[in-house]
């Protein structure tokens, strides 16, 4: 089933929609960020996507996150994820992991992978998905803080040892500077953090993490089809 699809292939041509539904992308985080990243990849025609959360879907995310819903309150992550892909297109092929990756046993393959996106906040996790990719020889993006965040347009997609201002990138350039680890791309925010006058959480809303997810699905597509500058 891919009439849906019409409008998109007339901007893409057939040749790269294949190339999309041939795509195998493992996404890591259904939050804020990971969600709306999820809904674009197959809303764009990407036919297989290994989907891995540990968290069930709690209130306090519906301010930002698109699988929450007061309906949804209580369920899987990667469940309600599930049903949603499955909605928009029928035949996607999906593989669910609810586990808290670096934590939990996980049986994943990454080198069965085309592409990998971070969209985690753990920072071990976080540098092990990395390493993981660079063991595999597969494509990975790593999304910076979100949070504390107000401006949507200082998102910026460049390599980890040219980002700056974002203070999880600092930690992140530095871990994988350790592990000698090259050549990783990642969006970041250039908006310094918004001071919180509740310094136990960290601040968000609806129109930060979402962009920053459907900049990573945006960055993936262009990338496997080959439009990227």
């Amino acid at each position: 089933m891919t009439d849906f699809l019409g409008r998109f292939i007339q901007q893409i041509g057939q040749d790269n929609l294949t190339k999309l539904q041939k795509s195998h992308i493992a996404l890591f985080g259904l939050g804020g960020v990971g969600g709306y990243c999820a809904e674009v990849l197959a809303r764009s025609g990407v036919n297989e996507i290994t989907l891995i959360d540990k968290d069930i879907i709690d209130i306090s995310n519906i301010n930002r996150q698109i699988l929450a819903l007061h309906s949804t309150i209580n369920k899987d992550k990667v469940q309600v994820c599930y049903d949603r892909l499955k909605d928009i297109n029928p035949n996607i092929q999906l593989h669910c992991y609810k586990i808290q990756y670096g934590v939990d046993k996980d049986c994943l393959n990454f080198g069965e992978f085309d592409y990998v996106i971070d969209a985690i906040d753990d920072v071990d996790a976080k540098v092990k998905i990395i390493s993981q990719c660079k063991q595999s020889n597969t494509k990975v993006i790593s999304c910076m803080g979100t949070g504390n965040k107000f401006n949507p347009l200082l998102f910026k997609i460049d390599d980890i040892y040219k980002s700056h201002t974002c203070p999880l990138a600092k930690v992140m350039r530095n871990r994988l500077k350790e592990l000698n680890i090259q050549n990783v791309k990642c969006l970041f925010s250039t908006e310094k953090p918004i001071p919180n006058s509740n310094n136990k959480t960290i601040s968000s809303n609806a129109f930060v993490p979402s962009v920053a997810g459907i900049l990573l699905a945006r960055e993936v597509i262009l990338d496997i089809i080959g439009l990227n500058n």
